[in-house]
């Protein structure tokens, strides 16, 4: 491959040697230099931010969170973990000197790896901190004894009153709270309360603790070591890196650096991807190191001429900004209001200060008091607008260009994403309304159809049949209207639809080509969904007719809903007092991941979940009885599918007995996945202020096959591998713009009854025509045959009006 950025600079001489060019032959140069330059920005960008991000985390003290400091404190953990292990085993023989009995009995307040953990943090914020002296010998041992305290003293509080020590960090510990804060809160609002107190260790025991487990850090790694500083007439210790470590932080730098730059959207069209995996996606080698064709697949496999086909079909479509929803955007973002995930920053400010601050201390804490609540609410402000205030400069640098691009990848099942962040079909509602297809389509009786579908789906008409939701558009237009000529005075109609921001969207498109008749084109993207596309796949491969009716794979007059035939088939099962609130919303998600082999224990949680909601809390023994309840009823209502995937367990556990490290199928479409699941050594640490922390340990089990994992992954990664095949074939098959996103396809209203019956009829072709289950049998060494019901016709789904509705 040429280098393009030479292309750029002198086409006559570099441009056209080289067949590789020939997907930039309806591309000018010109546009390919301006691609080349906004990769650059990128690259610029992404290493601003790795090195802002860096020197903040530093600022702060907080160099353990940084990319190094994670990396590093991750492999340093076990080390000392050992070391602290072998002085306990000395101990024990009684072969440690006495100077060790000031220490131990605080050390036996807390395990090895917290210890571990927290001393490890420590010395790395402390050390790489740029505050003055925070480098200090003596404040670094002090520090790591404060802390290992103050996470005694919270266990101790959980372990005599875990009751109000919940009750405290509910109420006073926020998102902006830094672990300092935490613990004064604590300590002070426990000090009201008759419990038994915290007995402080004192400064001389911290800081010999401290010492002795910064002993063992610098002993177990090599990374740390003392220098010593003449300041004035006194000598002063500080703890610094060794020459091996800097080294070290080199290297994880550099390899960060890689990775670093930032993914947008790109102004001409995306290379193409080859067959080994090479050369797709953006222009310049720097940008494209972070990112693989097939996303945590085996570089070295080769896939299909289908799949590679599709990523390429799909990222020639071209994509531009919607002005009316950019114009929105910016008015709410000036006024500070929230709708849906659009999250802008609302700054508040800061109480006034009272005139007697400086004399009246009650006056002086009662404003600090008001001002932190404040501070706290700002600062939480700013975290959840992140994502809105990065989606707006997305805005800003490509509202300039008259049309953009997106390079997709797939993942390592075949399912394909978009490489960028912001302004693709996979974002949030908000993201999504930012998007229309650069390429236009004449309106016609079929597209007013499908603008007012998209109208009254996106409202939240979705489970309605499509007469009666086109019937909503109709019986609506004024409301329509309204929005779509003064959505700022009309925000309270519709920022509580279903899908606020879509919703706006199509209001604007309904009402230019439909009400006031001054458009004659669409571009907008209307969606179509599968209806549980786990259980649609697993009824095709096990030919099961009862679960195919129930989620549309079979024609119907109404469109079926799984969730709502679960939700009464176990009503007579679930405690009497849960019943008046009981509907579908409350098993959607269960119903939704079971074929994805989600266990009762997550099955718990979005019960739970969906019962709060309505105010509802359940006890423990009532949560059992619900989900044994909705897992009954599933067995008895998709009796297929649940065959098929204890038969996927049983198999799968067979073949890694006989020694397959991993499984490996190629999908109808051709794409070839490999589910390589080892057990990773991570142990999961609890901390009262940290949380929990996962910690790669160093054992021998590195290279041990998970079974269990492999047990609950494969069912689901079959059905994401079908129903993305299912998607390669179809997208193949649609000469106009398209996009997906997993199970759910794009188009234009004027495009989509032609893409309706691709998906159909390639749905049948899937399942009619070729028996895949027995086919993947046979690819993992099956030893038994799979449990096929047999009495469905898969021809039968040409017919069905919902199937993708």
């Amino acid at each position: 491959m040429p280098d393009l950025s030479l292309v750029a600079t002198d086409p006559l001489r570099y441009g056209y040697q080289s067949p590789v060019l020939a997907s930039f032959l309806l591309t000018t140069f010109e546009e390919i230099g301006a691609q080349i330059k906004l990769e650059r920005e990128q690259i610029k960008r992404g290493l601003e931010k790795l090195h802002s991000n860096t020197q903040q985390l530093e600022n702060k003290s907080y160099a353990s969170a940084s990319v190094y400091g994670v990396a590093s404190v991750s492999q340093l953990v076990p080390l000392v973990v050992d070391r602290i292990n072998a002085t306990t085993n000395r101990i024990k023989k009684g072969h440690v000197g006495k100077d060790f009995k000031d220490i131990h009995q605080f050390l036996e307040k807390i395990d090895p790896e917290p210890a571990a953990l927290i001393a490890a943090k420590v010395t790395f914020d402390k050390v790489f901190s740029t505050k003055p002296k925070a480098n200090a010998v003596p404040h670094v041992t002090d520090s790591i004894g404060t802390a290992i305290e103050n996470e005694c003293m919270l266990s101790h509080y959980e372990t005599k009153v875990p009751g109000l020590l919940h009750v405290l960090q509910k109420n006073y510990w926020h998102a902006s709270c830094g672990t300092d804060q935490k613990v004064t809160v604590i300590r002070t609002l426990m000090n009201r309360y008759d419990v038994p107190h915290w007995q402080p260790w004192g400064r001389a025991n911290r800081v010999k603790l401290g010492g002795w487990l910064l002993d063992c850090i610098c002993e177990a790694s090599n990374w740390f070591m003392v220098e010593m500083k003449q300041e004035g007439r006194k000598r002063h210790n500080y703890m610094v890196p060794t020459p091996e470590f800097m080294a070290i932080k080199d290297d994880v730098m550099a390899t960060a650096e890689l990775f670093s730059p930032i993914a947008w959207p790109m102004i001409v069209e995306p290379k193409d991807w080859q067959p080994d995996g090479t050369e797709g996606g953006y222009i310049l080698n720097e940008v494209m190191k972070g990112y693989d064709m097939v996303r945590r697949g085996e570089r070295q496999c080769i896939q299909g001429e289908t799949p590679i086909n599709f990523l390429n079909h799909i990222q020639k479509v071209a994509y531009t900004l919607n002005p009316f929803i950019v114009d929105v955007a910016r008015t709410l973002q000036e006024k500070g209001i929230e709708v849906g995930k659009f999250i802008p920053v609302v700054e508040t400010a800061l109480p006034p200060k009272p005139v007697d601050i400086a004399d009246n201390k009650a006056s002086r804490k009662d404003y600090r008091r008001r001002a932190a609540e404040v501070m706290n609410i700002n600062a939480q402000q700013f975290k959840r607008s992140c994502r809105t205030r990065m989606t707006m400069h997305a805005v800003d640098v490509f509202e300039k260009h008259e049309k953009f691009f997106v390079p997709w990848s797939f993942d390592y099942r075949g399912r394909c994403y978009p490489i960028p962040a912001f302004l693709t079909p996979q974002c949030t509602d908000f993201g999504k309304s930012l998007l229309k297809f650069y390429e236009s389509a004449l309106m016609t009786p079929e597209a007013e159809d499908w603008l007012s579908f998209q109208v009254s789906t996106t409202a939240g008409m979705d489970k309605l049949p499509i007469s009666e939701r086109l019937k909503w558009t109709k019986d609506n237009e004024s409301l329509i209207t309204a929005v779509a000529t003064d959505p700022i005075g009309n925000l309270s109609t519709w920022e509580g639809m279903s899908e606020p921001w879509q919703f706006l969207s199509a209001c604007d498109e309904f009402y230019h080509c439909l009400i006031a008749c001054d458009r004659d084109y669409t571009n907008l993207p209307v969606a179509i969904d599968a209806t549980a596309s786990g259980l649609q796949v697993l009824a095709g491969l096990c030919r099961c007719k009862t679960t195919a009716e129930l989620v549309n794979v079979v024609p119907s007059e109404r469109p079926q809903d799984a969730y709502k035939v679960i939700a009464e088939a176990c009503i007579d099962s679930i405690p009497d007092r849960i019943k008046p609130y009981w509907d579908r919303k409350k098993t959607k998600r269960t119903v939704m991941t079971i074929p994805y082999n989600a266990k009762p224990f997550s099955n718990r949680s979005y019960i739970k979940e969906a019962l709060k909601e309505d105010g509802i809390e359940v006890e423990k023994e009532e949560l059992t009885q619900i989900v044994n309840a909705v897992r009954t009823a599933m067995k008895e209502n998709f009796k297929g599918p649940m065959k098929v995937m204890k038969w996927i367990e049983e198999e799968v556990t067979a073949a890694i007995d006989r020694g397959l490290k991993e499984l490996q199928w190629v999908t109808p479409s051709g794409f070839v996945v490999t589910q390589k699941l080892m057990k990773k050594n991570v142990e999961r640490i609890r901390l009262q202020l940290l949380g929990e922390c996962n910690i790669f340990l160093a054992t021998g089990d590195k290279d041990k096959v998970d079974k269990s994992h492999h047990k609950s992954a494969t069912s689901p990664n079959l059905i994401h591998s079908l129903d993305a095949s299912l998607l390669h074939l179809s997208a193949l098959r649609f000469n106009a713009p398209i996009s997906l996103i997993h199970d759910s396809v794009l188009c234009r209203a004027t495009d989509m009854s032609s893409l309706r019956s691709i998906v159909r009829e390639t749905y049948m072709h899937l399942f009619a025509e070729h028996d895949y289950l027995k086919s993947w049998a046979a690819q993992i060494g099956a030893e038994t045959d799979p449990p096929i019901i047999g009495d469905l016709e898969p021809e039968a789904v040409i017919e069905s009006t919902y199937f993708f509705c």
